[in-house]
């Protein structure tokens, strides 16, 4: 041993004779002060020491742990403890090195312990007097380790429950809280094992936790505290598992009302949509051709597409299977189309071989008949957010074969537009839409909801 260690054993010692005399002569004066009147100057000497006397009651063998040093060990034992050793990968991968043993000069660069001490013979000191028996120190007092007699036990379901019912979930603490006054805040609030401070994804503190206490028992009873506050803050107190299971709830309304939202928004798009587009049609005209006379009852839109295909564009239709007339709405003029489909086919344009009367609509009868295709329009947009749906009657939304034979039956003036479905047997049947799409459709076609971003904690505590 040299001159100086000896020197600095001796100081040690000297300190702690001199802390004990006066511990000796605090607790003196307790004894004279519960026999006689108390006097300010006692209380406050036994104030003084109140704590290092808390310390070595607890303790129980005349070991003295002065605060400083309790607050070494706690530290440690928290590093090496059954809630933070198993997440944390640093610490691991130093246990795997030298048999368990980690060097105090690794030690003494956690942040937390650094700020208590990084005087090894301080730390080594501190941990020789704890009774836990969680950690043992090397012969040459430069290493510790958790004791092998004290394995971490096994993280199955069985554990995780264990922990899980024992936890409570507290919210109310300012934002601006440390860890070491939520400790101190809940010191005499029963045992405590493990504090986890709630943090956003940015790393902030949420002003809530989950507290780990060392029995259900115990838990139990700091729920069972009323009216709870920190620095006057009401504080919200549930057991974890009854958060859990209320965020739970609260996440799925969440996303139902989310959900509802998303396509209340799809709807008033597509109605503004179908507005813009109804504006835009009403400033329109010389855009209409009526046709009429004797047609093939399957005549179909298809056929009105075919023959006019490479000589105009069509919006939309306004006929239905079996009628003898309709009226198509061009993009543009509907004079050039028919002139061109005209000059194509020799000036004898047909309906599967009948012969087609065509009619351009202008003045008050165009007026008329855009007037009845816009109502047509908003009314079919109308059905369309309230959810109805035309459902086929077989398999793929398909009237089943053999269901109706015969002809189909002219019954009365029905709106067809091209975003519906046509073809097949039966006008109520559905089959696979035109592969000639028009803008309207594409702006009617139905889309999903879209998907709701997750956030940490269903955007609430």
């Amino acid at each position: 041993m040299t001159g100086k260690t000896a020197k600095t054993t001796e100081g040690a010692n000297r300190d702690s004779l001199l802390g004990c005399w006066s511990m000796f002569h605090a607790a003196e004066e307790y004894k004279a002060a519960v026999s006689t009147q108390l006097t300010p100057s006692s209380v406050l000497r036994l104030a003084d020491h109140q704590d290092e006397l808390v310390k070595m009651a607890e303790n129980g063998d005349g070991e003295n742990m002065s605060l400083l040093e309790n607050k070494i060990c706690q530290q440690i034992e928290y590093y090496f403890g059954n809630h933070n050793l198993p997440r944390d990968k640093f610490l691991k991968e130093q246990i795997k090195l030298d048999d368990g043993w980690v060097p105090l000069e690794v030690m003494i660069k956690f942040n937390r312990l650094s700020h208590l001490s990084t005087d090894f013979s301080v730390i080594v000191e501190a941990l020789r007097k704890s009774k836990t028996g969680l950690m043992e120190i090397s012969e040459d007092k430069t290493k510790i380790r958790r004791s092998p007699n004290k394995p971490l036990p096994e993280l199955n379901d069985q554990y995780k429950a264990a922990i899980r019912n024992r936890s409570v979930y507290v919210k109310g603490f300012p934002l601006d809280a440390t860890l070491d006054d939520i400790k101190e805040w809940l010191e005499d609030k029963g045992p405590v094992e493990n504090i986890q401070m709630r943090r956003t994804l940015q790393k902030t503190f949420k002003g809530s936790i989950f507290a780990v206490f060392d029995s259900v028992e115990s838990a139990k009873k700091f729920t069972e505290i009323p009216n709870q506050k920190y620095k006057d803050a009401e504080l919200i107190i549930l057991f974890k598992e009854e958060y859990c299971t209320k965020k739970n709830e609260e996440r799925k309304q969440y996303k139902v009302e989310a959900k509802a939202r998303a396509k209340q928004e799809k709807e008033e798009k597509q109605k503004q949509a179908a507005d813009a587009e109804m504006k835009s049609l009403e400033e329109k005209t010389g855009c209409l051709l009526k046709f009429s006379g004797d047609l093939d009852d399957q005549t179909c839109r298809e056929d009105l597409h075919d023959v006019f295909s490479d000589h105009g564009e069509i919006k939309w239709i306004h006929f239905v299977r079996g009628a003898k007339e309709g009226i198509i709405l061009f993009k543009d003029i509907a004079k050039e189309a028919l002139e061109k489909a005209k000059a194509a086919h020799n000036g004898n344009l047909q309906l599967r071989n009948k012969d087609v009367t065509w009619e351009l609509l202008e003045g008050d009868a165009e007026k008329e008949a855009l007037k009845k295709l816009l109502e047509d329009q908003q009314e079919l947009l109308k059905q369309k957010t309230k959810g109805r749906k035309i459902k086929g009657k077989g398999r793929g939304g398909k009237t089943p074969q053999g269901a109706h034979k015969g002809k189909v039956q002219f019954q009365g003036k029905k709106i067809k537009f091209d975003n519906e479905e046509e073809g097949g047997e039966d006008d109520t049947k559905t089959e696979p839409p035109s592969p000639k799409k028009r803008p309207l459709e594409e702006m009617e076609k139905e889309e999903p909801a879209p998907k709701q971003l997750k956030t940490e904690n269903g955007g609430g505590d």
